[in-house]
């Protein structure tokens, strides 16, 4: 491949699925480039073709697919116009492709070392030259401890871990064109910065070209050097990263960002906006821009008038108006909801007192939660956050009687014991604590219809007579937003948003008073996120319902959150009113967390926290941290666990031998 050829070069391509017998169109005449060594950042809302265009490009549509028209070259070779011979040559020597999910990417039956050396043994090479290159690529990806990786099924590998395994094997053909379709979506903050400077590093070793599909907009503008803007299976806007991103010129990547929680705004501070209405279907006509129904700009000229790609400097939008763009309405009132409010001179409504958690096996003790105090207000909402295996979800579980606590530990709510399981619990006490989990799909029966999800709560918890059970619905139905003519219809046939909506709903059957939300918003597309986090402050407001609210994305739980509860190996290290945990004093755990956030306006360098986190089976001594903490003290971290000690004001706790006064001075 020549330096003056693109990498990739797609033109006017059109693709559909056959379904019954018709063609559903879904990419219209897409065209970008990508160029040797650039990163090409590709979003765009589920639906809008993102990954049917990343599957087109390795040929691995699903044979219902048609190309109908167009052109993908790759290294100047026509992909369309290969054999079956040579399209495996091109797999195998040119193009890579990394999945959102590691998990299902990797065969749960073999060892690690066996799936890398695979792809060794296929190009010719002994069972012990292949051995080493599967090392070497481990090592390439930061992986310290390699043996005993090789030697490791996937399901002992924690998640950032398996994506990295799974970024090796893309890398063993040292690919000219890499493809990332949402590689981060699942993974922890202080993961996924990781894992794109490592994509930085081996970008500017080898010159490797890369289509970085993501719906997180803030990584998108960290990671690449352009981008797309992709809705409904056509461009609309296109040009440098970071100048879409802090200046859009289409409506609708206006209307995405706008979606954004920013900083120091918080659901006490204003509403985010969203997008009116959904995406056209596939297959659907329409005579005008493709936006025009959810657009606030638009009239009779956008309704009937399909707009070219219009360019202005090195940038290009699909607009009749681009030089208005950002004076696009706001789709969702600025007002404030009311009934936001906490009165701390209340008692708390639930109590969590030394709480432990251990799961044992024949082997060994694994300690998932140690000694957790913490409490929750009427109408307050309390955000966990830490890496996967900090024992977020293993509280969540405690406090719904998934899972019982360890002896010693209490928990109350209203002043009353509750019982460690939920089946010994009174119905009172399970109508009043409901749990919202992160994938509807497990969550929601697929057998069952709308109606019957709902309704089985209003008979159980809500003990409502039949009589009153419609009005009550169709209640529950509007204030999720969800449409009447949804009351028939299986999970499977709704959106993630709509099925998100209706697990919302289905928690608030029984009128809870409080609700653990445990990464509800964490595979959801900027808009529907924006909507859902208005939903449950709406809900809040009105019911003073309180949350106990998991997520990985810090900031939704700084927009949504008054309080802030960090965990790390099962400890707690830091609690305290949201404002002051983000602004700090900040234990250095935190402060790692925090600085990892991609931002759009920018931020300082990340601080790098050194290996995985410990096993839980062998914590470390001392302060559980220490092993990775880059402020460590020396002996009395090593050997002493510090006590939770004042922070900055009444309710901020630490837990950190340094004194709070000098982690200010260090933050500053």
């Amino acid at each position: 491949m020549s330096e003056s050829t693109d990498t990739l070069k797609v033109e006017n391509l059109e693709l559909a699925y056959r379904v019954r017998g018709r063609d559903l169109k879904v990419l219209h005449r897409v065209s970008l480039c990508i160029r040797r060594g650039e990163s090409y950042g590709l979003v765009g809302e589920s639906g809008s073709g993102k990954s049917t265009l990343a599957l087109a490009l390795v040929r691995y549509l699903p044979p219902n697919g048609r190309m109908l028209a167009g052109s993908i070259l790759i290294g100047g070779r026509e992909l369309l116009a290969l054999d079956p011979g040579q399209l495996r040559e091109l797999r195998a020597t040119t193009v890579s492709m990394v999945y959102q999910d590691p998990a299902r990417a990797l065969n749960p039956s073999m060892r690690i070392g066996e799936q890398i050396a695979e792809i060794f043994r296929a190009r010719g090479e002994n069972a012990a030259a292949a051995r080493s290159a599967a090392g070497i690529l481990l090592e390439r990806v930061r992986i310290g401890d390699r043996e005993a990786v090789l030697e490791r099924y996937p399901h002992q590998l924690s998640g950032g871990m398996q994506q990295r395994v799974v970024i090796a094997m893309a890398l063993a053909i040292n690919p000219a064109l890499l493809i990332l379709d949402e590689p981060t979506t699942s993974l922890d903050a202080t993961v996924e910065v990781e894992i794109l400077d490592l994509l930085g590093e081996l970008r500017r070793e080898l010159s490797t070209s890369i289509l970085f599909i993501s719906h997180n907009l803030a990584l998108v503008a960290r990671m690449c050097d352009r981008v797309g803007v992709l809705y409904a299976g056509t461009l609309v806007e296109e040009g440098a990263a970071l100048e879409v991103l802090r200046d859009p010129r289409h409506p609708y990547t206006v209307g995405l960002l706008r979606c954004l929680p920013r900083r120091g705004r918080t659901k006490n501070h204003s509403r985010l906006d969203t997008i009116a209405g959904f995406p056209p279907a596939p297959g659907d006509v329409l005579a005008g821009c493709v936006f025009a129904p959810r657009c606030g700009l638009a009239d009779d000229k956008c309704r009937t008038c399909a707009p070219a790609l219009r360019a202005f400097g090195a940038r290009c939008s699909r607009c009749h108006y681009l030089e208005r763009a950002q004076s696009l309405p706001r789709t969702t009132a600025d007002e404030l909801p009311t009934g936001l409010r906490i009165d701390r001179e209340e008692p708390p409504l639930l109590q969590a007192k030394s709480l432990s958690k251990t799961f044992r096996s024949e082997r060994s003790a694994l300690r998932a939660l140690h000694d957790v105090s913490l409490s929750l207000w009427p109408g307050e909402t309390l955000g966990l956050v830490g890496e996967s295996g900090s024992g977020k979800t293993t509280l969540a579980r405690l406090l719904v009687g998934l899972s019982a606590p360890d002896a010693g530990g209490v928990l109350e709510m209203a002043g009353q014991t509750l019982a460690g399981r939920s089946e010994a619990r009174e119905p009172e006490q399970l109508q009043a604590l409901q749990i919202i989990f992160q994938n509807p799909d497990g969550a929601l029966n697929r057998s069952h219809t709308v109606r019957q999800l709902i309704e089985r709560v209003l008979v159980r918890l809500g003990r409502l007579p039949r009589s009153r059970r419609a009005a009550r619905m169709l209640e529950l139905l509007r204030s999720v937003r969800v449409d009447e003519r949804y009351l028939d219809v299986r999970p499977r046939e709704l959106s993630g948003g709509l099925k998100q909506r209706v697990a919302i709903a289905r928690a608030f059957a029984g009128a809870p008073r409080i609700v653990v939300c445990d990464e509800p918003t964490a595979a959801l597309d900027v808009s529907v996120q924006a909507a859902i986090l208005n939903l449950l402050t709406e809900l809040q407001a009105r019911h003073r319902v309180s949350y106990v609210f998991i997520s990985h994305d810090l900031g939704s739980v700084r927009y949504l959150s008054d309080r802030i509860a960090v965990l790390y190996l099962g400890r707690l290290l830091e609690i305290g009113p949201a404002e002051r945990v983000f602004s700090g004093p900040h234990h250095p755990y935190t402060a790692a967390l925090l600085s990892a956030v991609p931002r759009l306006e920018g931020a300082a360098q990340p601080h790098r926290l050194q290996g995985e986190i410990p096993s839980a089976i062998h914590t470390p001594r001392g302060c559980v941290f220490h092993t990775r903490c880059p402020r460590k003290l020396g002996p009395v971290c090593e050997q002493t666990e510090p006590p939770l000690l004042a922070g900055a004001e009444p309710g901020h706790e630490i837990r950190c031998h340094i004194p709070a006064a000098e982690l200010q001075d260090r933050d500053a």
